[in-house]
């Protein structure tokens, strides 16, 4: 086996904790499944776990060696990001002007284009992958066999575990925004909310040092 069993079950006690810890990736899917729908929330955490999967397959490959030899990379990659979510926090803004007509359901947004958004999210974070390289040689063993097969293995939990929690974050959102519009008063504060989240993110993302 490429993992100790143990080992593997201590990765994922870690993985848990981490991913029950609001971050990120949980207020993007949170700030999805208020504004529109719990649906869109569960869809969101998906659109997160395929950017993990990118950011496991470049951690396994090399990319993160690639982004230390070359910082302007990673702050390529890091400003692109941060000027991704401002564009959804000016969206958020804006829509925020035109609340959906009273009673109305979440509004009809494209499955491929909330998806799309999540995904880019976190491909933008390059973050990821600096984490990625620093938690994951933990519980590699070299003298288990390749390196970046184990590196595959522990993606591969890791992806299953944050995507329980995310998922869950996502529908427990989404029935919260589901309640709540029911208050035309109340639809216009969730886009605010959901522009000052994405907000946030651009500004840490922007500002973070590597």
């Amino acid at each position: 086996m490429l993992l100790d069993p143990a080992v593997a079950m201590t990765f994922c006690l870690a993985a848990l904790v981490i991913s029950l810890v609001p971050g990120p990736d949980m207020l993007f899917i949170a700030a999805t499944g208020l504004t529109s729908g719990p649906r869109a929330g569960v869809l969101a955490a998906l659109g997160m776990s395929s950017g993990l999967v990118v950011h496991t397959t470049a951690a396994a490959l090399g990319f993160g060696a690639l982004m230390r030899t070359f910082p302007i990379v990673f702050d390529i990659v890091r400003v692109v990001g941060a000027a991704y979510l401002i564009y959804l926090a000016v969206a958020s803004f804006r829509s925020a002007r035109t609340p959906e007509p009273f009673g109305q359901s979440a509004p009809k947004t494209s499955w491929g284009r909330i998806y799309a958004r999540a995904l880019l999210t976190n491909l933008a974070n390059p973050k990821v992958i600096a984490f990625y390289l620093a938690f994951f040689p933990q519980f590699v063993d070299p003298a288990r066999g390749s390196v970046m097969a184990q590196f595959f293995v522990l993606g591969a939990l890791f992806i299953v575990v944050g995507l329980m929690v995310d998922a869950s974050a996502g529908l427990l959102a989404g029935r919260l925004g589901d309640f709540v519009r029911r208050h035309p008063s109340v639809q216009k504060w969730l886009h605010r909310v959901s522009g000052t989240i994405f907000a946030a993110l651009a500004v840490r993302l922007a500002t973070d040092s590597h």
